[in-house]
């Protein structure tokens, strides 16, 4: 589990240990997308490296040209000049084309990088289970594929180009200070210390402001897309002055932060300025008394200054480097964060295949808890014989849900087993798993694309003959018969085309088109009308007659497909039966089938 964690809003202070474990966290990942690259990463620092010196090699070419080149053209010699001429272009041509090979190479390898991050994201979040994502709003999983990954993308494309520019050439400018001018060279390494001190202020107080920078876009989204996604709500309950006031604030606090990361940068920045000013002044100060003196020439003191200014000349680019490095880098926590998270349901370590399920499913001594203090479903036996078709009856909260989502394998018990054909659902294949066990939710879930393709969600490579007939079978074939395209119909976005009810019933096809050995229904009969709900019943009498069907459904009328009742109460079994004899009994059952039959009165 990562140090974030799935609950609650990510913070924006940690401790000292807490802040070692991210920083290596980060580093792993970042290690891991690089060591691929290893290769391209040699040959761009190798052109980094050849173009720097190249252009370091400049102001003594103009120094070599001043000192040697004057008084050799005044004896009517050329080729000191001619030299110094010649070299200095030559100098910034290999430099100019070295740069541009390490620009090119340098975007290949931040590409590479991001579709590999990209990709690892996508498949990871896949991967986890539905405790995660339970957790884990859509809002905040966005981010991190936006925002984040674009504040990672402007850092390798243009930031760490800077970076590695920057710190190479002002090697080679330091270096050949010291070897023309020692004395300026020092002048320099004074300099160094305001510098280090003034960019330890703006590292240490910036680091904070971009990791609220991070978190406070993170909100922002999550604001954005839960409106979004829930817009229904929102104006069926005139949400939207409550939203305005939410989002401003949210806003607010954005551009505040990013206010304050410009605060830092005023005076980060003049205060490079000033410190590199004064230092190439002093270099010229003093070099002017030495020239006078005599010892020194007027082309070295040319090239000291030079150095010391170009020196400085890249500051203000590894600035803005800072900036994007520390946004990048707060991004990067985030996803490695994400990446580090564990699938509460993981794939057996060697997994057992079960081709053909018969569908008897089995709980031995099975407990269910989220929480140590949260026990949902207390221990308990539960034996469903293949091809028997069971409902499960009880108030909200009861646990029924939380069962079916075992025997889907959502969650593992917490104690005990759940067994399919006498095979432990975690040693289970997950292939074989997923093939014997299908759950239809209440949400129907379309995604878009045509109508064909959503019903053969389970089983892409189904001829369209058989699509049709699980169609025909639960009813649905007749309203796909009218829609526009007819099978061909694209739903649209989370199949907005459609009417809740006709969403549901693609999502029965879908279920029987892949023919499990056990099929959970939890309440999806919800959204169907009664004459719908009748069709799906007669459907579902034919199609459950040879699988395991455990039904979750308030509407009482959908238990009388049932073979079997289960009366469940604060997670426990409480009647277990027969429709007709719990009907004719006096226990809960009885109380609300009576109460439904009153109902309908």
């Amino acid at each position: 589990m990562s140090v974030y964690g799935v609950q609650g809003e990510e913070r924006t202070r940690y401790t000292k240990a807490e802040s070692k474990q991210i920083r290596t966290r980060s580093l792993r990942l970042l290690g891991s997308l690089l060591r691929p690259l290893k290769a391209r990463l040699w040959l761009t620092a190798l052109a980094v490296v050849v173009s720097s010196a190249a252009q370091a090699a400049g102001p003594a070419l103009i120094a070599y040209g001043i000192d040697s080149g004057i008084p050799a053209l005044l004896a009517q010699d050329w080729f000191p000049v001619a030299f110094a001429g010649l070299a200095y272009l030559l100098s910034g041509l290999a430099g100019a084309f070295l740069i541009s090979i390490y620009i090119r190479s340098s975007a290949r390898i931040s590409q590479a990088v991001l579709i590999d991050l990209r990709t690892r994201v996508f498949l990871h979040t896949q991967k986890l289970s539905l405790e995660f994502h339970e957790s884990y709003t859509s809002g905040r999983i966005i981010s991190r594929q936006t925002s984040d990954l674009d504040a990672i993308r402007e850092l390798l494309d243009e930031g760490l180009t800077l970076l590695v520019r920057g710190v190479t050439y002002m090697v080679f400018m330091a270096g050949a200070l010291i070897i023309f001018d020692p004395p300026s060279a020092l002048v320099l390494l004074v300099a160094l210390v305001p510098l280090g001190i003034l960019t330890r202020w703006f590292q240490v107080r910036s680091q904070a402001l971009f990791r609220r920078s991070r978190v406070a876009s993170a909100k922002l989204i999550v604001q954005f897309v839960e409106t979004m996604t829930g817009i229904r709500a929102v104006q069926a309950f005139r949400k939207e002055r409550r939203n305005e006031r939410v989002f401003g604030d949210l806003v607010e606090d954005y551009r505040d932060v990013n206010a304050g990361v410009l605060r830092l940068f005023a005076v980060f920045n003049p205060g490079l300025a000033l410190i590199g000013n004064t230092a190439v002044a002093v270099v010229l100060l003093l070099g002017a008394f030495r020239v006078v003196d005599g010892a020194l020439g007027v082309g070295v003191l040319l090239a000291a200054v030079m150095y010391t200014k170009r020196f400085f000349d890249p500051m203000e680019d590894m600035a803005m480097f800072y900036n994007g490095y520390q946004s990048a880098s707060s991004a990067l926590e985030k996803i490695s964060g994400v990446l580090e998270e564990e699938p509460s349901v993981p794939d057996p370590v060697q997994p057992v295949d079960l081709w053909t399920a018969d569908g008897h499913v089995r709980f031995d001594g099975v407990e269910f808890a989220y929480t140590a203090d949260r026990v949902i479903l207390p221990r308990f036996d539960l034996d469903l014989p293949a091809g028997q078709t069971v409902a499960l009856v009880g108030s909200t909260g009861a646990g029924k849900s939380t069962l079916a989502k075992l025997i889907a394998r959502f969650y593992d018990p917490s104690d005990g087993a759940v067994t399919l054909d006498g095979v432990d659902l975690r040693d289970l294949h997950p292939k074989d798993l997923r093939r014997a066990i299908v759950m239809v939710t209440q949400e129907a879930y379309l995604f878009s694309g045509t109508v064909a393709d959503n019903i053969a969600l389970g089983r892409p490579d189904a001829p369209f003959d058989e699509i049709v007939r699980a169609a025909k079978a639960v009813g649905a074939h007749e309203f796909i018969e009218s829609l526009p395209n007819g099978y061909d119909t694209d739903v649209n976005k989370r199949g907005g085309r459609v009417s809740a009810g006709q969403r549901q019933l693609i999502s029965f096809a879908r279920a029987f088109l892949a023919n499990p050995a056990v099929l959970i229904l939890d309440e999806a009969t919800s959204s169907l009308d009664i004459p719908s709900e009748r069709l799906v019943q007669e459907g579902l009498t034919k199609l459950l007659a040879d699988r395991t069907a455990v039904i979750i459904a308030h509407r009482l009328s959908t238990v009388s497909i049932a073979d079997r009742v289960l009366v469940m109460e604060h997670g426990r079994i409480v009647e277990d039966g027969t429709p007709d004899d719990l009907i004719g009994g006096t226990g809960r059952f009885a109380a609300l089938h009576a109460a439904w039959r009153d109902s309908l009165v």
